[in-house]
């Protein structure tokens, strides 16, 4: 069947897939050798070489979900991002990375990059301006994340990619908090995208791993660094990522929904002084998200009122979890500078704008009146020591 024009929900369910010759099963079946014949046969596998049966057939889903000629399955989001800024990246080169990453992502940068001979800069602002003010003759990487971790800025993804092709300059983006359901920054001009496969591929909280789509040309590049770094991912991970994505759509288009009505009704409560997400119109980005986005995503942060402690409003809560990570069925809280972003300094934090009294918000797919009462009661009790004052 002609794939080229095949729907979103039919790719996460049936390409990529490795059809049961023998039993006929509806499944994909799992190979889980990690020894394979080398002579009379026309690709030489090794798990390490990232091209056991599972693992190819799982590159070619997520590389059309991403839009994408080719991709890579990591061992987590980390092994992903790393591998691929190693190997555009060498000692003498420099990159241009927007401020507003995820915090291993930038923790990986300030502490390994300086003992490879690698120069950085960060933009405080990520506009097209930010980024062409530091480029240097030796820049060879932007690197971007759209929406951001954890406050969900959004960056002008097209202008930033025109930027880059003029200076002959490569373009990355971590696409996690967006996935491919909302956005497919390769349509919009970035050369590689990478995702914390763990998150919106994954979904049910159970696995970890990561992923890198570009085109052929980029995937080999990243491809010989990889096999010597050794970040592949196991047979039967990468068999519950591919059960995972069958239901990629449906989940995050409800996520998107219970996101954006919970935004909107978290913004007019009078206990909440702060509410970060695209999707609603007070969101400074919101028409360039509006713009380069299909959907808003399922990620907001918030902030209770003066006088509201954070840390106790996420212990007081019943349904929702107060947990690490995000992006599961689930829907989960944490505060960034505890967690996401613990590695960073307090003025690092500072400079992103990352209070100690935000709260991220991963929303699940629960009916959003159980989620509305359990932030209420929560709220309520954290109050009655005001109210006994």
């Amino acid at each position: 069947m002609d794939t080229k024009n095949m729907g979103f929900n039919t790719i996460c369910t049936h390409l990529g897939e490795i059809k049961d010759e023998q039993f006929k099963g509806a499944i994909s079946p799992i190979y889980m050798a990690t020894s394979y014949a080398f002579e009379g046969v026309d690709i030489k596998r090794y798990p390490r070489y990232f091209n056991t049966p599972n693992q190819e057939a799982l590159s070619k889903k997520i590389a059309k979900l991403e839009k994408g000629e080719a991709s890579l399955i990591f061992g987590s989001g980390m092994a992903a991002i790393s591998t691929t800024l190693f190997s555009f990246l060498q000692k003498g080169d420099h990159i241009i990375l927007q401020r507003l990453l995820y915090g291993g992502t930038i923790n990986l940068v300030n502490e390994e990059f300086d003992k490879h001979g690698i120069e950085y800069s960060f933009v405080d602002s990520p506009t097209k301006e930010s980024f062409e003010q530091k480029i240097k003759p030796n820049t060879k990487v932007i690197y971007i994340e759209t929406p951001s971790n954890p406050l969900l800025t959004i960056t002008d993804i097209r202008a930033v990619a025109a930027l880059a092709k003029e200076k002959g300059i490569t373009t990355m983006i971590d696409n996690t908090f967006a996935s491919p359901v909302n956005q497919n920054p390769i349509s919009l001009g970035i050369d590689i995208v990478l995702h914390s496969a763990t998150k919106y591929l994954g979904g049910h909280s159970d696995i970890l791993a990561g992923a890198v789509i570009a085109s052929e040309k980029n995937i080999d590049q990243i491809f010989q660094v990889a096999k010597n770094l050794g970040g592949s991912l196991s047979d039967f991970t990468v068999w519950m990522l591919e059960r995972s994505i069958k239901t990629l759509g449906i989940r995050v288009k409800q996520q998107n929904k219970n996101a954006r009505k919970l935004a909107k009704w978290l913004e007019k409560h009078e206990d909440i002084s702060t509410v970060y997400y695209p999707g609603l119109k007070s969101h400074p980005d919101h028409e360039l998200a509006k713009e380069q986005m299909k959907g808003y995503g399922g990620m907001l942060s918030f902030e209770l009122r003066e006088g509201l402690d954070a840390s106790k409003f996420q212990k007081e809560l019943q349904l929702i979890k107060n947990s690490m990570s995000l992006a599961g069925v689930e829907s989960t809280m944490l505060t960034p500078s505890l967690t996401s972003h613990a590695l960073l300094t307090p003025e690092e934090r500072e400079l992103q704008g990352i209070k100690d009294s935000l709260i991220r918000f991963s929303v699940g797919i629960e009916e959003k009146e159980d989620l509305m009462q359990d932030i209420l009661q929560a709220i309520e009790k954290i109050k009655i020591p005001e109210l006994e004052h």
